[in-house]
């Protein structure tokens, strides 16, 4: 749908973006009622209530889903768009006040703006992570609570495939649900390619010219990024595929999101949005399929810290819908676990959740449960019942109904690989309980042991998802393996060896002996201490211990240290809802370290820890899930890390490999593309040797040598190495000693390697900005880089200073916005002197050195520039509605009118504008390919132009009809080629290479003709080394550079930013393109031509011997044959930015100067300074 001619508070509410026509529409077809446009806003004022909740949209999305006085808003049955309506729109305003932004695609659900889709330039490393920022200080302000509280879900792709090896969401296509704070991008991995293929409908040509028109983009319509951008391959594409079909788009809408309610460390209850997983979706969707196959029970293989719990929760309501509609019944469900801490674990996880829960007591209250056919509580919520398999009996038995109500059980069975033994009782009580219950076994490691499986007991698999699977998409973490070191297991062999000679003694009473423990706490501790020092103060730790007893004592050891809090969680120690509170405590971050023995090493989620100091053997499953619980993700780290007391590794080879058989049987070969939990020891090994090679060169141990050091650096893919090995070193920094690594460790400590990677991280911001300032002329990346990367240091931290500092980056934010964001036409003289002045501003002072009083100076400057590009911007935004937004046509329209003599008065020229775009565009949606004739386009435009005029009796001359015709047939093939360039950029579109290889090849065919020609004496050696001085690149590039083709290239960011239009290998390649194309156009005569014209002097000269390469040496050559041996070059200036430095050098003989020469690096200036030195003797 068009929004140009959709007015705020006219077409939509401007307060929720909800269109009014849409809404009211909708909801009468849903509901079958009459109601008017006053009633949809009223209903629509009473959502507005709702999302002024401070609840991220919660009160909200219940009437989403149940509807308000009795009114559906959607009808989620509906798939076909019979009753609901579907539209999408583009470039969406939402605004409160002076603030906006404008997403890139806006869905809309009968009206309602549901979900957005912000879609970034391929290739953008940063530009991902940019956007998820920017978005989360939107969504954090106030201003914006109705549009967070409305919006569901959001979709962010820079169209690249995912890298499966970044932490943080850099490169891919990413969804997520809104939220005040942190956004969790997930990727999406499409399971069912063939069910969307089956819907999928060819593009309609009418809809896509529609579509290009009314963005003002019909002028890329056939080129090949265009083209390209339309596969169904893209990872744009999939992803929109993916989550928007209308199926989908409901389901997830239904069953796909909850709210999370959590209180953190000061108590306060805060709300968590979350959105379905994929495995979880398609689990969900597998588990359908099966109960319509007649399957009725089978494994979910989904590897711990997948959200097993959040999957069961989504099915409840699912399951509930299915069991009522498919198949007539009320569904009543079970979580069955194993043990008692996780039976109040489950619980807690569901109630947060919203979903009503009734813990089983004992045997007594299950046999009253399940022999009632009904619900257990009156609140009509379904609820789900928790209980411990241990509360199975023979007497837990299903009984017919005294009413006519036909029921059906829903067993989900968590931790499927253990207590389910088919030999014992347990087990064999709960199959007896209902015969025909649904049950869906929920396990991370599908092993029970003793010849037995899960898949055994349970039926065969409905889904699976692996451990490298999770690892890839971020919701767990692989794991690092440290083992003790060398010194300290001395110590510990001494010890046990002084407490043996005391007598005999058992080996449980040895390792919770004192002195024992002791040694084993106090190393504890440091390694603690270290790792709270390498990643931050916020992490936990778990000790896991050899018993209760040596629990106890290392509770008591603890207490040595009051500079950490912990807590001591085992069955029989303090009551109940103590060792709740102990755990809740340390999610929040309230306690440091938990000492256990059997309890929480299944089931415990909390991302805060990452320390496990394992001292007790566990076997088999129980130690792959013991091991998971440091693997959650947190703040961007990329390992949780096991410190090894027991020595696991032969335990955990085996396990492994049980988990590896398993994963044979499922793949088969495929199983080598299955990776360890445990990052491997080479993987290890190499990294530790990267580290100690990156750092070899730099003085790790004096933070201000270092930073003198990297001042001097401005090679960003130095920097970027440099930082990624300080990273490892940080992640590492205990496997540093216990691999041998000793120069690193004796030479540098944590503090320090944290020191020097902000320093780093620092450098590589300022030189982003600098390189920024020096050469683009999108401001966009400048002030982004100044508000999110740069460290403000003040010389001085005062409370006052750093309100500055927040009141300085938000003037920044809002010049960025009125120069950068608004601006419509950015060759304006006027934007360009705001950018010059802009740029002025930024280089009197470094950004990142700025004291407080510099602050306030600089905010008036930028606040002046601002005024004056919001007078510019808001012309240039009047004139382009008058041209439906098409700033093509309102760029035009001021050229004209800024070109003297007037033609005709503004309002003249705007009717004839209009109607030379409406048939501009026309032609352009008929003949895709026109604007690659540029010469041709320009011809066809000026009839279009002429006829106009004179239906407006305005007469031109041809000069005025040139000018016109430039100025618009410019604007359209700009927009084209300037796609290209975007493309250029990246690595999908190569834009000239096929043209260079042609035009080597006539480029050499004329050259080698035309000296056969001319040098008939000379051998075919000599031939081939003359060929070559004319061809080579340098030959080339000069004569580029003599036709000034640099001026004409359109280049990326990347390459403007760094002197690419001077660069001698892009503009030897841009003269190769150029022969080419006259080949292609005129045939090998006119290439002949040109090239013999223009490189007439290189020919002649190469001829006569004048040109060398090696002018330096020529140069010494000749001046040795006159009897000068004192040749000297010197270095006279230095000009340009660092990323882009120009040397001139002097070269002379004794006091004499023979010649100058500039380049871009001092070998190059000390060739050119000998060739003009050669010239001036010649």
């Amino acid at each position: 749908m068009s929004i140009k001619d959709k007015e705020r508070n006219v077409d939509y509410d401007g307060d929720t973006n909800i269109f009014y026509s849409q809404f009211l529409s909708a909801v009468n077809r849903i509901n079958q009622t009459e109601l008017t446009l006053e009633d949809a806003k009223k209903i629509i004022g009473e959502l507005k209530i709702k999302l002024d909740n401070d609840d991220l949209g919660k009160s909200f999305f219940k009437i989403l889903q149940s509807g308000i006085d009795g009114i559906k808003l959607i009808d989620f049955s509906d798939i076909t768009g019979t009753k609901n309506d579907y539209t999408v729109v583009t470039e969406l305003p939402y605004e409160n006040g002076d603030d906006n932004f404008r997403p890139d695609i806006v869905v809309l659900i009968n009206g309602i703006p549901l979900s957005f889709i912000e879609v970034k330039r391929q290739n953008n490393r940063e530009g991902i992570l940019t956007e998820r920022s920017r978005m989360e200080r939107r969504f954090s302000n106030k201003i914006y609570r109705r549009f967070v509280g409305i919006t569901q879900f959001t979709v962010f792709s820079n169209n690249n495939e995912y890298d499966d090896s970044d932490i943080e969401p850099i490169q891919g296509a990413f969804y997520a649900s809104s939220s005040y704070k942190r956004m969790f991008f997930s990727k999406f991995r499409e399971q069912r390619e063939d069910e969307l293929k089956a819907d999928m409908k060819p593009i309609v040509t009418e809809t896509e010219e529609f579509v290009l028109s009314d963005n003002n983009l019909i002028a890329i319509k056939g080129t090949p990024e265009y083209v390209s951008s339309l596969s169904e391959k893209s990872p744009t594409n999939r992803i929109i595929t993916s989550l928007y079909t209308k199926e989908r788009l409901l389901f997830l809408l239904k069953y796909g999101i909850c709210y999370k309610t959590t209180t953190n460390k000061d108590g306060i209850t805060e709300i968590e949005k979350h959105i379905m997983r994929y495995p979880q979706l398609f689990a969900t969707l597998a588990i359908r399929d099966k109960l319509r196959e007649g399957v009725r029970k089978g494994v979910i293989w989904h590897t711990q810290g997948s959200g097993k719990t959040a999957l069961a929760y989504s099915n409840v309501h699912f399951l509930s819908d299915y069991f009522s509609k498919e198949e007539g019944k009320i569904a009543k469900f079970y979580f069955i676990v194993d043990r008692l801490d996780l039976a109040e674990q489950a619980k807690n996880e569901f109630e947060a959740r919203g979903l009503k829960v009734k813990l089983i007591k004992d045997k007594e209250e299950f046999i009253a449960d399940i022999t009632n056919p009904g619900e257990s509580n009156t609140s009509g919520k379904v609820t789900m019942t928790v209980i411990n398999i241990q509360k199975f009996s023979k007497e837990s038995v299903t009984k017919p109904s005294d009413y006519n109500v036909d029921v059906q059980r829903v067993y989900f069975l968590d931790e499927a690989h253990r207590s389910y033994n088919p030999t014992g009782s347990f087990l064999a009580n709960l199959m007896a309980s209902d015969r025909d219950a649904v049950q869906i076994a929920l396990t991370g490691t599908p092993l029970i042991g003793d010849g037995y499986n899960t898949k055994d007991v349970f039926g065969n698999y409905i889904h699976k998802y692996y451990y490298n699977q999770s690892i890839a998409d971020g919701y767990t973490l692989k794991l690092i393996r440290e083992e003790i070191e060398t010194t300290y297991k001395n110590q510990l062999n001494a010890t046990l060896d002084q407490i043996v000679r005391q007598g005999s003694i058992a080996k449980k009473n040895l390792y919770a002996h004192p002195k024992f423990v002791e040694k084993m706490v106090d190393y504890i501790i440091q390694d603690f201490e270290e790792g709270r020092t390498a990643l931050d103060s916020s992490i936990g730790a778990m000790i896991v211990c050899d018993s209760s007893e040596q629990a106890r004592e290392v509770d008591r050891q603890l207490k040595r240290f009051s500079a950490y809090t912990h807590a001591l969680v085992l069955h029989d120690e303090g009551t109940k809802q103590d060792r709740k509170n102990d755990q809740e405590e340390f999610k929040k971050g309230n306690i440091d370290i938990l000492v256990v023995y059997n309890m929480l090493l299944t089931g415990f989620d909390a991302p805060r820890l990452k320390k496990q100091y394992l001292a007790r053997m566990i076997k088999a499953h129980n130690l792959l899930q013991t091991l998971t619980r440091v693997n959650r993700p947190y703040k961007g780290y990329h390992y949780g890390y096991v410190v090894d007391f027991a020595n696991i590794k032969d335990e955990f080879d085996k396990t492994n490999k049980a988990y590896f058989d398993e994963l044979q049987s499922e793949l088969g070969d495929e199983v080598q593309n299955y990776s360890n939990i445990f990052k491997s020891k080479e993987d290890i090994e190499k990294d530790l040797n990267d580290v100690k090679n990156q750092l070899f060169l730099y003085d790790t141990s004096n933070v201000v040598s270092f930073i003198n050091q990297i001042s001097e650096i401005d090679d960003k893919k130095q920097l970027l190495n440099l930082r990624q090995a300080l990273e490892n070193y940080k992640a590492m920094y205990n496997l540093i000693r216990l691999y041998g690594y000793e120069d690193l460790y004796t030479h540098f400590n944590v503090e320090n390697a944290i020191k020097c990677l902000n320093e780093v991280n620092n450098r590589i911001s300022i030189i982003n900005l600098k390189n920024s300032i020096d050469s683009s002329e999108d401001m966009s990346q400048i002030l982004n880089m100044a508000l999110d990367q740069i460290d403000f240091q003040f010389r001085k931290i005062k409370e006052e200073e750093l309100i500055i500092a927040d009141a300085f980056r938000d003037t920044l934010e809002k010049t960025r916005r009125e120069i950068v964001d608004r601006c419509l036409d950015p060759k304006d003289p006027e934007y360009i002197s705001l950018l010059d002045e802009l740029k002025r501003v930024f280089k009197k002072k470094n950004i990142e050195e700025l004291t407080a009083d510099e602050m306030k100076q600089m905010m008036g400057d930028l606040n002046a520039l601002k005024k004056k590009a919001e007078k510019r911007n808001l012309a240039d935004r009047m004139l382009a509605v008058k041209y439906s937004g098409d700033v093509k046509y309102m760029r035009t329209h001021k050229r004209i009118m800024n070109s003297p003599p007037p033609i005709t008065d503004a309002v003249t020229i705007h009717r004839i504008l209009m109607t030379v775009k409406s048939k501009a565009d026309d032609q352009i949606a008929h003949n895709e390919n026109i604007l690659d004739n540029e010469e041709y386009f320009i011809k066809s435009l000026q009839p279009i132009i002429l006829r106009a005029c004179m239906g407006e009796k305005v007469k031109l001359d041809k000069p005025q009809l040139m000018f016109i015709d430039n100025c618009l047939s410019k604007e359209y093939i700009l927009e084209a080629l300037t796609h290209s360039s975007y493309s250029n950029e990246n690595k999908g579109y190569n834009f000239n290479e096929r043209l260079e290889f042609l035009g080597d090849s006539i480029l050499s065919i004329v050259i080698s003709d035309y000296l056969f020609k001319k040098e008939t004496e000379l051998p075919e050696g000599e031939l081939t080394k003359l060929r070559a001085n004319i061809v080579c690149e340098e030959s080339l590039s000069e004569v580029a550079i003599s036709i000034k083709l640099g001026e004409y290239m359109l280049l990326g960011k990347g390459e403007e930013a760094t002197g690419g239009r001077e660069r001698i290998s892009i503009l030897a390649d841009a003269f190769e393109a150029v022969i080419a194309a006259i080949y292609l156009d005129g045939g090998l005569r006119e290439a002949s031509k040109f090239i013999l014209t223009y490189m007439k002097d290189i020919i002649t000269n190469s001829r006569k011997g004048k040109i060398f390469r090696d002018y330096k040496t020529h140069l010494q050559e000749v001046l040795q044959s006159k009897g000068e041996v004192n040749i000297w070059y010197k270095l006279i200036d230095e000009k340009g930015p660092d990323h882009n430095k120009k040397f001139v050098m002097q070269v002379g003989i004794d006091s004499k100067i023979l010649g100058f020469g500039e380049g871009k690096s001092k070998k190059e200036a000390e060739q050119v300074a000998a060739r003009k030195a050669l010239d001036n003797i010649n």
